[in-house]
């Protein structure tokens, strides 16, 4: 290995497998959900899974050399902390719209302190695209932290941050992740440049040669208009401006309402606690089952998860894709300088094992049935949605304001 990692917020090691792969070998660790300890502890019992695993009591304790290192030792910290409070829907919902008061948002205190006593060569951390921006974003805070600690140690932190779609590295997702690296010698971080925008690699490249499984039939009370709707389309497709019946107003249900994958394009981005109408569903017109989840997110097929079906589900959505990791873990190895110069030329010129090839036995998409009986009856003129920010919500608020 080229580099050493403690990893913070770890979930099922999507991150960690990724950097792995880079050459970045991971310590410990933090981690408080038990099925992701369990997950980790199923693929690479090596991890130290530290205790207490809650990161704030952990950087009560927790020291260099508690791993057998010195400080500024360590190459790096990497995690994703919880996103709950800067999510889309915490951004839309004012009364979610809380941020850094949002007492899950506490961890991102911990980890500050462990920053401030490992002082690792870098830091890399991976959120929801909101982590960054909007009204509630924790960038502010982030800045300050790391401002303080180069007062405090000397230290040049300094915030680099992007927006980065998992499909231009060759998930089969499109999958936007806001991604902040902070170089302690204040030099700024170049990120990764895309190697599969031009040519992503797509649902069926994914899962195309998977056998067939049990799934779990579609619970949904709108889940029988699936076979209705073309690959690739959602409920917008029985509206008045979509070819179908008109069934929904335009843009009056979420973008995920409904949703199919295409088996010809990237999925579109994968929940972690999807509702009884949440796609992506899979083009046969049911739910996606855990493999396939797992294929879409670019897990090896050795990589075992802990825990029921819908546990297992959080975790794969939750996860971060490993090629994103791998493509920001190779960076970080070359821009940093880290292992011998021959090891790094050669990580550089390796192929990416977590990529799938692409297939050229896509079959061609099916065309959409006609509308169930049940459902004829329904179609007629609907309303569409008033337009942004013209919504019940924001009319409520001005009212009462």
């Amino acid at each position: 290995m080229l580099g050493t990692s403690l990893s913070l917020f770890s979930g099922a090691g999507g991150l960690d497998l990724g950097l792995e792969h880079a050459g970045i070998s991971t310590l410990a660790c933090v981690e408080m959900d038990a099925g992701a300890r369990s997950t980790l502890a199923l693929n690479r019992p090596s991890w130290q899974l530290y205790e207490p695993s809650d990161v704030n009591l952990a950087a009560e304790e927790l020291r260099p050399r508690t791993l057998g290192l010195r400080a500024r030792q360590l190459d790096l910290i990497s995690g994703g902390p919880p996103c709950q409070p800067f999510s889309a829907a915490a951004q839309w919902n004012s009364t979610s719209r809380r941020g850094m008061d949002d007492p899950r948002a506490d961890a991102l205190h911990g980890m500050l302190r462990l920053v401030a006593e490992f002082r690792p060569r870098a830091v890399l951390l991976e959120n929801v695209a909101g982590f960054f921006n909007g009204p509630v974003s924790a960038l502010p805070y982030l800045q300050a932290g790391f401002d303080e600690i180069n007062i405090r140690y000397g230290t040049a932190y300094r915030l680099d941050v992007a927006v980065l779609d998992a499909a231009d590295y060759g998930v089969p997702q499109h999958r936007r992740r806001a991604i902040a690296v902070a170089r302690r010698d204040g030099k700024r971080f170049y990120f990764p440049e895309p190697t599969h925008d031009a040519k992503p690699v797509t649902a069926w490249d994914a899962m195309g040669d998977l056998p067939p499984e049990t799934w779990t039939p579609p619970a949904g009370a709108w889940t029988e208009l699936l076979p209705s709707i073309p690959e690739g389309g959602n409920y917008l497709h029985m509206t008045a401006k979509g070819a179908g019946p008109e069934l929904f107003g335009w843009r009056t249900r979420y973008w995920s309402f409904l949703l199919k994958l295409a088996r010809a394009r990237p999925s579109w981005t994968l929940p972690a606690s999807p509702g009884p109408n949440t796609g992506p569903f899979h083009w046969d017109n049911r739910p996606l089952t855990n493999r396939e989840r797992m294929r879409l997110q670019s897990f090896p097929d050795s990589w075992r998860f802990s825990g029921s079906a819908r546990a297992q589900t959080r975790l794969i959505g939750n996860a971060t894709p490993p090629p994103l990791a791998e493509a920001l873990g190779k960076q970080l190895v070359i821009q940093l300088g880290l292992g011998a110069p021959e090891a790094r030329r050669r990580l550089l010129r390796a192929p990416s094992v977590l990529v799938r090839n692409h297939r050229d036995d896509c079959p061609e998409p099916q065309e959409p049935m006609p509308l169930s009986p049940r459902f004829a009856r329904m179609v007629g003129t609907k309303n569409a949605h008033p337009g942004t920010g013209r919504g019940p919500a924001p009319r409520e608020r001005a009212e009462s304001g």
